[in-house]
């Protein structure tokens, strides 16, 4: 177009028509003109859907994070609604006297002094009291309750039930009795317990739970209760199954010592063949199910004053063969508290240990618990909070180093594992040092 018009102008201007020349001239400077003023249309039409874009983009996050922050609200309202009610029970319990239901009263004032950021100088429950609901009570009015109920029960020494020649014969003849059934082939492994009953000296579940948490800073230790099935604390160090999206990690835990003051100690043939087994288990088992697998080498590791043997096992979940479910049922229960093979170890412990074993060697933990990571710690910086991300993760442990609270008694409930090399008395002995880790919590 342009050579044409130049064409035209070098015509006009060769005939002398320079007129025409100069009307040619401004026709193409306003040609151009209008060009540039499309183009500068086309432009800011463009700039202005980008920035509509970024609007609406903006705009759903803000929407987003209402609802993330009306949801938290909701949470938090039935939150301070569930601890308002449990205050009002601790407070009829406290006003009747009721001694009978002093561990309740312990483990209510924990979940509340949790909540409530407790500490020896201030007040409790003033999250609880802004409304002017309930009556705002200091530290030392509880505390003083809870001390009277505590004291008025008396003084209680230890007393121990179960431990006597009968209990241990019974134990020993029961692992004999195991190493034949292996020697016989109907059994690699078999993991046998005992549970043993100690008197309390004080009925203080808050503090029995802080002395887990100090003997054992590396387990998972909890403190639950339930009105249908009672009061239980344990500290466990064995991970059953923990999951994040795809990822998963899991463990092989076997073979006991005492803690002497050094992680470098010698393990017996026992107790690597023991691991082993458990390791052979775990991969075995889960290989079919996932689409990596990393073995990790074999570590001693100190839970109290015990060691173990540790293996790592991690991966990547394939979910086209596999969900955590089904994971889960691979997995548990592993021979660290079952045997191998599975079926038969678990008909022999049935058959045999003569004791139920309640909720021991069972597994607990949180599951599907949503875990949100932004870039920026403000959670009300709209534009990196477009990028953060919500990951279900699950951490399930196996119910070991635990007790049971009835009443004024803690029921200990500790084992081991049986193979072909294992000699009755040290089996006892070891079940006897896992005993005495717990006592030192109720001492």
């Amino acid at each position: 177009m342009i050579h044409f018009f130049r064409k035209i102008r070098l015509q006009l201007f060769t005939d002398n028509k320079f007129s025409k020349y100069l009307l040619y001239a401004v026709g193409e400077i306003i040609l151009v003109v209008i060009g540039i003023l499309i183009a500068l249309q086309i432009n800011n039409a463009n700039n202005q859907r980008i920035l509509n874009k970024a609007e609406v983009k903006s705009y759903q996050n803000i929407k987003r994070q209402v609802i993330d922050d009306k949801a938290e609200l909701t949470e938090q309202k039935s939150i301070n609604n569930y601890f308002k009610t449990t205050y009002v029970h601790a407070n009829k319990i406290i006003s009747e006297q009721n001694y009978s239901k002093s561990d309740s009263l312990a483990l209510i004032a924990m979940g509340l002094a949790i909540y409530s950021d407790f500490h020896s100088s201030g007040n409790i429950y003033e999250t609880l009291v802004n409304s002017g609901d309930i009556k705002l009570l200091k530290n030392s009015e509880i505390l003083s309750h809870d001390l009277d109920i505590i004291s008025n029960e008396g003084e209680k020494s230890h007393k121990e039930n179960d431990t006597d020649d009968s209990s241990k014969e019974f134990h020993i003849n029961l692992v004999q009795k195991a190493i034949d059934s292996i020697s016989s082939n109907h059994l690699k492994k078999v993991v046998l317990s005992r549970r043993e009953t100690v008197r309390l000296s004080e009925a203080n579940s808050v503090s029995l739970f802080k002395r887990l948490l100090k003997t054992y800073p590396t387990a998972f230790v909890y403190c639950w209760y339930h009105p249908k099935v009672g009061l239980w604390l344990g500290a466990t160090p064995e991970t059953l199954l923990r999951v994040e999206a795809s990822r998963f990690e899991t463990m092989a835990l076997a073979g006991t010592q005492l803690y002497k003051g050094t992680l470098d100690v010698i393990w017996k043939d026992k107790e690597k063949e023991e691991q082993k087994l458990v390791t052979d288990y775990v991969v075995n088992n889960l290989e079919p199910l996932v689409e990596s697998l990393n073995v990790s080498e074999v570590k001693t590791v100190k839970a109290g004053n015990l060691l173990h043997l540790q293996t790592n096992v991690t991966g990547t979940l394939n979910f086209k063969h596999s969900n955590f479910k089904n994971l889960l049922n691979k997995l548990h229960p592993t021979p660290a508290i079952c045997g191998i093979p599975k079926d038969s170890a678990k008909q022999f412990i049935l058959e045999n240990e003569n004791y139920s074993r309640e909720f021991y060697t069972g597994f607990l933990g949180e599951l599907n618990l949503q875990e949100k990571k932004t870039r920026n710690s403000n959670r009300r910086n709209v534009e990196n909070n477009a990028y953060a991300s919500v990951k279900k993760v699950s951490n399930l442990y196996v119910n070991l180093r635990c007790m049971q609270i009835q009443d004024k008694d803690a029921i200990i409930y500790v084992g081991g594992g049986i193979t072909k090399d294992s000699i009755p008395e040290n089996e006892y002995m070891e079940t006897v040092n896992k005993t005495n880790t717990m006592k030192k919590v109720l001492s």
